[in-house]
C-alpha cells in the first residue's frame, strides 16, 4: 500500500510504522513488487516515479487555499492508490472534531467523490464515514499506536479498534472475492487473528522491510519518552467531550507529528487515553496520560489538553462508530 505521513493534527501511517526500528518505508518500485508477490504485502511512500505529480499539486494546493478542495483531495488519494496498481479500495473518511473535513455533510460529499472517482479509473471503491468525535483505541502517537496495533493483531485491541479492524478487513475480504459476505469475512479475520497467522504476517512485513521484529514481539522494545504526566479530572460526572483535533495537536506540540513537511518526528512521545467518552470519571481519576522527552513538554502538553476535555453531569448521547454510505456498500457488492 502507498501511504503517507502526518501533517498538523492528522498521524501518519509510516510515520507509525518507523517507529519500528530498522523498518524502512522507502522502497524502489522493484523491490516492492517483489515483496507484494512473495508475501502479499508491502508499505511504501510516494517517490519521484510514483504519482509525482500529486506532490506538486499539492504544494500548489497549499499556496493557492485549495488544501480543502473536494475534487483536489479525491483525486490526490485515488491517484497514489492507482498508481499502485490496486483493484479495490475501502475508504475510511471520519467525522467529528478529529476528522479532516469540518463537518460531516462535507465528510459525507469528500465519501461519494472517492467512490465516484474510483468507479471512474475502475476500482472498486467501499467508502465508510466512522466517528472521530475522540481517539480511536486509546493510544495517541507513533511507537504508542504500533503496540496499540500489535494488541489489536492479537485479539486484544480496544473495543472500538477492534470494531473497525473487523468492518474494514472484511470488506475487503469481500471486494477480494474471498469470502461472499461481510459477517463471512469477520469470521475468517476472527480464526486469522485466533491462530495467530495475522500477527506473523506483520513480523514477515516488518523483516522484509528492514525492521527488527523482536520490537513488536515484545513491545517494550519500542520507543517511549522517559517522562509520564497525567491529566486528572477536576470534579466528578462523565466524559461527555473530547476536542480531537485539539488532542492531536498537542501530541504535534510534543514531536509526536509534524507543524511543517520539513519538522522531525519523536516516536516516542505521544498520549494514552484513560477514559472514553461516556465513562463515569471520579474527581482526580487519571484521563490522559502524557509520554513527553522533558518534564516541561509534558506540562505544556497537559495545558494544551484541558480545555479539549469536558465533563459533565450526564453521559453524552452515544454516537455511532460505522456508518457505511449505503449506496457505496450496494455498488461495492454490485447489486
Amino acid at each position: 500500500m502507498i501511504s503517507g505521513r502526518g501533517l498538523g493534527h492528522t498521524g501518519g501511517t509510516l510515520d507509525k510504522l518507523e517507529s519500528i526500528p530498522g523498518f524502512s518505508t522507502r522502497l524502489p518500485q522493484r523491490r516492492f513488487l517483489a515483496q507484494l508477490g512473495r508475501i502479499g504485502v508491502f508499505m511504501a511512500g510516494q517517490s519521484e516515479r510514483l504519482a509525482p505529480a500529486d506532490r506538486r499539486l499539492y504544494a500548489l494546493r497549499d499556496v493557492t487555499a485549495t488544501v480543502e478542495s473536494i475534487p483536489l483531495i479525491a483525486s490526490s488519494i485515488l491517484s497514489k492508490k492507482s498508481a499502485a496498481g490496486i483493484k479495490s479500495l475501502a475508504m475510511d473518511v471520519k467525522v467529528g472534531s478529529g476528522a479532516f473535513m469540518p463537518t460531516a455533510a462535507k465528510s459525507r460529499e469528500l465519501a461519494r467523490a472517492l467512490v465516484s472517482l474510483g468507479a471512474t479509473l475502475g476500482l472498486r471503491v467501499a467508502a465508510y464515514l466512522t466517528d472521530m468525535s475522540q481517539p480511536l483505541g486509546r493510544a495517541v502517537g507513533n511507537a504508542l499506536e504500533i503496540r496499540e496495533s500489535v494488541a489489536a493483531l492479537q485479539g486484544e485491541g480496544p473495543e472500538d479498534l477492534m470494531a473497525l479492524v473487523f468492518e474494514f478487513g472484511a470488506c475487503m475480504l469481500r471486494m477480494a472475492g474471498a469470502v461472499k459476505t461481510i459477517e463471512d469475512g469477520r469470521e475468517t479475520l476472527r480464526r486469522k487473528i485466533a491462530s495467530g497467522e495475522a500477527f506473523e504476517r506483520f513480523l514477515a512485513l516488518i523483516e522484509a522491510q528492514g525492521g527488527d521484529p523482536r520490537a513488536v514481539e515484545r513491545p517494550s522494545a519500542l520507543p517511549v519518552a522517559p517522562k509520564r504526566l497525567e491529566v486528572l479530572a477536576d470534579r466528578s460526572g462523565y466524559l461527555a467531550a473530547i476536542d480531537t483535533r485539539a488532542v492531536g495537536l498537542a501530541a504535534c506540540f510534543l514531536g509526536a507529528g509534524r507543524r511543517t513537511l520539513a519538522d522531525s518526528i519523536d516516536p516516542g512521545v505521544g498520549f494514552m487515553m484513560e477514559k472514553k467518552l461516556g465513562q463515569a470519571i471520579g474527581k482526580g481519576d487519571a484521563i490522559v496520560s502524557i509520554h513527553a522527552r522533558r518534564t516541561a513538554d509534558a506540562e505544556a502538553a497537559a495545558e494544551r489538553l484541558k480545555p479539549a476535555i469536558r465533563i459533565a453531569a450526564a453521559p453524552p448521547a452515544p454516537r455511532a462508530l460505522i456508518r457505511p454510505l449505503r449506496e457505496t456498500r450496494a455498488a461495492d457488492a454490485g447489486a
